[in-house]
């Protein structure tokens, strides 16, 4: 299996390879020394920080389009959970509320939640909608 990944560093911009490995301590940029952000954790975000967090990720991104009164939303959210938490630094999990960011609902044509888009170097890979088993998130998000 391979423990590293390239990571963008926000502060100037260059990408870094991080050895997952090696590193004892918070991975820093190798230009500018600056901390690499790593999440281990599903993040949620909105309109103003999608460009940052899904289109200019150097990560494979999954972003989870969902609402609080969604049923299978709530099922598939720790699943979600638990992979950003198992593969820090080999997938990141963006979790976005369809109805508190409809421009971007209906920029990617939301139809029906959960929806989970798997995006790599800002481009739309593929799609998945509806709940599944935690094993076959993983194969779709190809971990």
């Amino acid at each position: 299996m391979n423990n590293s990944s390239i990571i963008k560093c926000r502060t100037c911009g260059s990408k870094n390879r991080v050895l997952f490995d090696k590193i004892e301590d918070v991975p820093r940029c190798g230009k500018c020394g600056a901390p690499l952000v790593i999440h281990d954790s599903a993040i949620s975000i909105g309109e103003r920080d999608f460009g940052i967090e899904v289109l200019n990720e150097t990560l494979p991104v999954a972003v989870d389009f969902w609402a609080p009164w969604c049923g299978p939303c709530r099922m598939v959210s720790p699943v979600l959970e638990e992979i950003a938490h198992e593969h820090p630094g080999r997938i990141k999990v963006v979790k976005i509320n369809s109805d508190e960011n409809q421009t971007l609902t209906a920029q990617y044509g939301i139809q029906g939640i959960p929806t989970i888009i798997l995006f790599r170097d800002g481009k739309e890979l593929d799609r998945l909608v509806g709940v599944a088993p935690k094993d076959d998130i993983k194969r779709f998000l190809h971990l």
